[in-house]
């Protein structure tokens, strides 16, 4: 196997079989996927920063201060937070996770855990005299992520009870006496993409 390999003819073997003679050089198998001429990574972040700016614009014309992609250093915990809002008027900030497909629950949660922990702080170093902590995960809306969502809805439930209309109802008014949690499946409105053009085009094609 590994001769055939060797010999250009790595399109002939499983890639569990490459992952394994990977394993046995101590190496790491890397495969990088691309569609329709561009990474998937790009696709992915394209649509992250479009639900980014969807959101943050959508914060301030309800009066929030927002910054997008603010770092943190806090006693060796790092990382950045896609948005932060602040809310002058109730001195509430607001931190915000987008996720343009539907995440690893777990890992999404803690991290989301681990942010609204040190909320108060960050917005201090931003300067905004913060009180209180609200949070809400963004997720591109589709059939998809709604049936990921209630496959663990017990969990969604108790890390994010608030949903859609009773977020935004909230962020026009948010109250500083209770925390906050929500999850806020938010629709792409944009012009329907290339990407979209061209799968719909082979599919009337094929038909």
């Amino acid at each position: 196997m590994v001769s055939r390999v060797e010999l250009g003819h790595a399109d002939e073997v499983t890639v569990g079989a490459l992952d394994a003679i990977a394993g046995a050089l101590s190496a790491r198998l890397d495969l990088h996927l691309t569609w329709n001429g561009e990474g998937l990574d790009r696709l992915l972040d394209a649509d992250h920063a479009t639900l980014v700016e969807d959101v943050a614009r959508t914060l301030r014309s309800l009066e929030w201060f927002v910054k997008v992609e603010v770092s943190f250093n806090i006693r060796g915990e790092r990382g950045s937070i896609d948005i932060l809002a602040f809310h002058p008027a109730t001195g509430v900030v607001l931190v915000v996770e987008v996720k343009s497909v539907v995440p690893d629950v777990q890992a999404t949660l803690f991290v989301l855990d681990r942010k609204s922990r040190l909320a108060l702080e960050i917005a201090r170093d931003q300067g905004w005299l913060a009180r209180s902590v609200g949070r809400v995960l963004v997720i591109r809306a589709s059939r998809t992520a709604r049936r990921r969502i209630e496959t663990h809805s017990e969990t969604f439930r108790a890390a994010a009870p608030i949903r859609n209309v009773a977020v935004k109802r909230w962020l026009r008014t948010p109250d500083p006496s209770r925390p906050f949690s929500g999850l806020w499946f938010v629709t792409d409105d944009r012009p329907m993409s290339a990407r979209h053009r061209v799968s719909r085009t082979a599919t009337a094609g094929r038909a």
